[in-house]
């Protein structure tokens, strides 16, 4: 292609993708000339910048550092001889090879024949305007920078990584200390010598290094066995340490080295001395013991596990402890199968719970093992703990002495086989007394056992303990009768629990020992919480057998001294016992459990007309009903001890006597209404009318008595205990809600779960002492609550509709001649003056009593209405 000249029309107009093709030829011969040099170049600022220069010896440096010179030197001569400048024609040439038909160069050539033909002429013309239109769209043409033939291992790249990382975590002021590794290279520092100095504690306090050059003030304090690092910068010996911090001995480095390292381990002195140098009085924080202590009696379950609350604290945290239990044989009662010496044993050691998240500086934590099958159990103990922090020092509590707390058996003949178990893991040589001990419990199994399982077990056990002892019973042997008699021991004390008589039974049987041996305040919950649940259990394989056996039952033909009992009636009473327990009223709470055992005993599930003419349904609205109640005296209760801390001299409203309470608790136990079971007219009944006398007399509210010395609504942790009973009850009657299955069921349950959550809400803010939480939590559940009857009461009411008859009684109540009062209800029998018909009639008798009952609510809240009717409706919505 013949050269163009610089003012040819075509290349000034591709002046610019002339000029910028020929910048990427430049940089395309470049990098290829040139990027070994370049890779070198990188490799070494790097180096620089990452100081890796300061951590090799010298004479590797300077190795190094020749080969690099060297190498770059004669790479970047080679690169210069092989280099050539893209001139102009060379990128004419790049560019026209981009464009099709080489139009540049079309544009440039000659007419060779034809000249003085015009029509031959004029096609030469079209084809250079067709060659022009193709070079004005030229664009530059992008160089090709692809190294892969001549670097196939990407050293270039290994280099660009390396100089990116030194710029990130390096420094390029780093690349200026190479001039003092050379010769005379430290002696133009205008300063003169210098020095760096760090201090950096153990990592397990958590604090910060301190760099000494920013530290001006004479005094500086440390924690224990912190790290001291100096570096002497400039002429050897121009700056030397003196330091009586570390207390190093013996062989010591020279102190003008320029590098120096110790560790702090007392108060002193540390100095630089020379050009700069500073002084300081160092004193040493010393590293405190932990220190950790119980902090509360050690309590047991009803299933034996032992909870042991404790305080651990240190300055810089816990990392670890353990609890180390001893047998305090001194304190141990020798007598019986304990008189022999016992086997020794080793202490027994657990680890102590750490907290999982938080500061373990200071923190309570409270140790629950299960020593239940322990040979030491319900034996003196001593409990040491220790606690452990980073530094690996120990810190003891004084030594707890207790006795080792584990299950307790409240079944005699249960206590008596543990006793032996005991006995036996006490010391091999009590295998014959235990043996002996067996044979006379089982000598008349049918004036001991009420289980043939049990018996049967025992004789096992026995016959293989006997034969065990006749050639000398080994370690394993004695852990094989141990875990028998453990197991015979359980079954003993827990039954037969597919047996819902026999479990009532032994619930009222543990409960009553319980109490008899002075249990622990969460055995006697646990076991009380075990009779509700058999109680329940009970009443419904009664309800179940009277279904089965199509057991009908007519009120009327009850005698007339029979008391009868529903299931809220039963829950009152187990209610009131556990009330006498807490109140530490045990012997009124034993006399209240042995006339609830005498009623459970004679009590007798009826069918229809049996359950007081209610339905499944039914009964669960009343005992919501009652539940929305009681919140709602609960919430009132927590409004007026808002106001009285608001306002402490005022007076409470005063309550009309004969008036329900407001603070969620009912009155004493009706005893005409008809429940789930009966008692025949045997002399528990009587008891039962009169136990509600028993403990305390009912108040002017129409409650039941309280705590002597205390109000209802004393202080809000009473008021959080009974927000969470209740809350308890209606977990309870969630499970037995009727509809399953249908949208408006499922709309009751989800309103009831609402409920409780606020319920739970509620409790929390009252054990906060957060009065204002609370009752917005109470009201959440109370809205909740009503919206879960309705839902219900519409479930119930089609339910209704599917199951009657269409015209079902229509004409039944025209055709005797009674009298009906103006709600169209029959009058009473035998002149009274109520009736036993509902006042709601017709098929959506539900959904009419919420309508009621909203009506109720609106006109309560119009304040204009006169104080007698508003009281009036007031009672009437604490009552509904």
């Amino acid at each position: 292609m013949p050269r163009a000249p610089d003012d040819d029309p075509v290349t000034q107009k591709l002046r610019l993708p002339l000029r910028l093709t020929q910048a990427g030829m430049l940089a395309e011969r470049l990098l290829r000339c040139f990027w070994p040099v370049i890779s070198i170049v990188m490799a070494v600022l790097a180096a620089l910048m990452l100081g890796l220069h300061e951590l090799a010896p010298i004479e590797v440096v300077w190795i190094l550092g020749v080969i690099a010179v060297f190498a770059g030197l004669g790479l970047g001569l080679r690169g210069a001889l092989r280099f050539r400048w893209p001139g102009r024609a060379d990128a004419l040439a790049r560019l026209d090879e981009t464009l099709p038909g080489r139009p540049l160069r079309a544009l440039h050539d000659q007419q060779a024949i034809g000249a003085g033909d015009a029509a031959s002429a004029a096609v030469w013309r079209a084809h250079q305007a067709r060659m022009a239109a193709r070079a004005a769209a030229a664009k530059p043409v992008r160089p090709d920078l692809r190294l892969a033939r001549r670097d196939p291992f990407a050293l270039r790249y290994v280099a660009l990584l390396a100089l990116l990382v030194g710029l990130v975590f390096g420094s390029i002021w780093q690349v200026g200390s190479v001039t003092r590794m050379t010769p005379g290279g430290a002696a133009p520092l205008a300063g003169g010598p210098t020095w760096e100095g760090w201090v950096e504690p153990p990592r397990y306090t958590g604090l910060p290094t301190l760099y000494l050059n920013d530290i001006a003030e004479a005094e500086l304090t440390v924690p224990e066995n912190s790290r001291v690092t100096l570096r002497f910068y400039g002429e050897v010996g121009a700056l030397t340490l003196a330091e009586t911090v570390s207390g190093r001995t013996g062989e010591l480095p020279s102190a003008a080295d320029p590098q120096q390292d110790f560790t702090v381990t007392r108060s002193g002195h540390l100095r630089i001395d020379g050009p700069g140098g500073h002084s300081w009085d160092v004193t040493v924080v010393r590293d405190a013991v932990p220190e950790i202590s119980v902090t509360g009696a050690a309590e047991v379950g009803a299933a034996g596990e032992m909870t042991l609350p404790f305080l651990a604290r240190d300055d810089y945290g816990i990392i670890g402890g353990q609890a180390v239990i001893a047998l305090d044989l001194d304190a141990v009662d020798r007598r019986y199968g304990l008189a022999t010496d016992p086997e020794p044993r080793e202490p027994v050691t657990v680890e102590l719970p750490m907290p999982i998240t938080g500061s373990r500086t200071d923190f309570s934590e409270k140790l629950i093992e299960d020593f239940s099958k322990h040979p030491w159990a319900n034996l003196p103990v001593t409990i040491t703990l220790a606690a452990t922090d980073a530094a690996g020092q120990v810190g003891q509590a004084l030594p707890y002495v207790t006795a080792l707390p584990a299950r307790r058996f409240f079944d005699p003949l249960a206590a008596a086989v543990a006793e032996q178990r005991r006995d036996l893991l006490w010391s091999r040589d009590n295998a014959v007394r235990v043996a002996q001990v067996l044979r006379a419990i089982s000598h008349r199994p049918d004036e001991v056992f009420r289980s043939e399982t049990a018996y049967l077990r025992l004789r096992v056990t026995l016959r293989r303990l006997e034969n065990f002892t006749a050639h000398g019973i080994t370690a394993a042997e004695r852990d094989e009768i141990a875990e028998a008699l453990w197991t015979l021991a359980l079954l003993l004390e827990e039954g037969d629990l597919s047996d819902a008589l026999e479990r009532l039974r032994r619930a009222q049987d543990r409960l009553s020992e319980a109490m008899k041996n002075g249990a622990s305040d969460q055995e006697i919950a646990e076991l009380m919480q075990e009779l509700r649940d058999a109680t329940d259990n009970y009443m419904r394989q009664l309800s179940r057998q009277a279904r089965e056996n199509g057991e009908e039952m007519d009120p009327s033909a009850l005698p007339e001294n029979t008391l009868q009992m529903s299931q809220n009636d039963l829950q009152r009473m187990m209610d009131r016992i556990q009330e006498l327990m807490e109140q530490g009223r045990m012997a009124e709470a034993e006399q209240a459990l042995r006339e609830l055992q005498q009623m459970m005993e004679n009590m007798r599930v009826t069918q229809g007309q049996g359950q007081g003419g209610q339905s499944e349904g039914q009964r669960a609205m009343e005992g919501l009903s009652d539940t929305l109640r009681n919140q709602q005296g609960l919430s009132d209760q927590a409004f007026r001890d808002l106001q009285d801390r608001f306002s402490p001299d005022g007076q409470q409203g005063q309550r009309q006597p004969g008036q329900q309470g407001q603070d969620g608790r009912e009155g004493e136990m009706g005893q005409g209404e008809m429940g789930q079971g009966e008692m025949g007219q045997g002399g528990s009944g009587g008891q039962a009318q009169g136990q509600g006398q028993d403990g305390q007399q009912p108040g002017q509210d129409g409650r039941p008595g309280t705590r002597q010395g205390m109000s209802p609504g004393d202080g809000p942790g009473s008021l959080a205990d009974r927000q969470q009973a209740l809350r308890q009850e209606l977990q309870r009657q969630q499970g037995n809600l009727p509809g399953a299955g249908t949208p408006e069921g499922d709309a009751a349950r989800e309103a009831l779960g609402r409920a409780g959550r606020a319920m739970d809400g509620a409790e929390e803010a009252l054990r906060q002492d957060d009065l204002a939480e609370a009752i917005d939590k109470q009201s959440e559940a109370i809205e909740a609550l009503r919206e879960g009857m309705r839902a219900l009461g519409e479930a119930l009411a089609q339910e209704e509709g599917r199951r009657s008859p269409q015209g079902q009684g229509m004409a039944e109540g025209d055709a005797s001649g009674r009298s009906r009062d103006p709600l169209g209800r029959e009058a009473g029998s035998n002149g009274a003056l109520g009736s036993d018909e509902g006042m709601l009639q017709g098929e959506d008798v539900y959904r009419r009593a919420r309508d009621l009952l909203d009506e109720i609510r609106r006109r309560s809240g119009e304040g204009e209405r006169p104080a007698l009717e508003l009281e009036y409706l007031r009672r009437l919505l604490e009552r509904f």
